[in-house]
């Protein structure tokens, strides 16, 4: 069984960054990509407080189930979904490994187990600051 969220979160780094890039916005497609090989093989649960587009409605459905893999994840993400307050939690197996939290369509928070992980988004994310 997965440990509570909160306690989870607290056991992890983490980074925050603007979600507009100039006039880009960082989707959270764009950020499953830029995880590349750490985060293929997890299993993902989605929340958010507004439903922003009819694909909203299936991301919560399969998060309700079992969870979505980061394939699945992704064919419902793209092509450009602005998400409201959301966070996609990543699991490997029963333990919480990454949480991505999208406030207010303008700032991403990015929580894992792996400072390898933040690392990376550093360099595609210049100015990311550590939470």
């Amino acid at each position: 069984m997965a440990r509570d969220t909160a306690e989870a979160k607290a056991e992890m780094y983490g980074i925050t960054f603007p979600a507009w890039r100039g006039k880009h916005y960082v989707t959270l497609a764009e950020l499953l990509v830029r995880l590349g090989s750490f985060g293929l093989d997890l299993t993902w649960r989605i929340e958010f407080d507004e439903i922003v587009d009819p694909r909203c409605v299936e991301l919560k459905r399969r998060s309700a189930d079992t969870g979505m893999d980061t394939l699945t994840l992704l064919s419902l993400t793209t092509p450009f979904l602005e998400l409201i307050d959301a966070e996609a939690r990543g699991f490997a197996g029963d333990e919480l490994v990454l949480v991505l939290t999208e406030f207010d369509s303008s700032s991403w928070d990015v929580r894992a187990v792996d400072e390898r992980v933040l690392s990376k988004l550093r360099h595609h994310y210049p100015g990311a600051e550590d939470l």
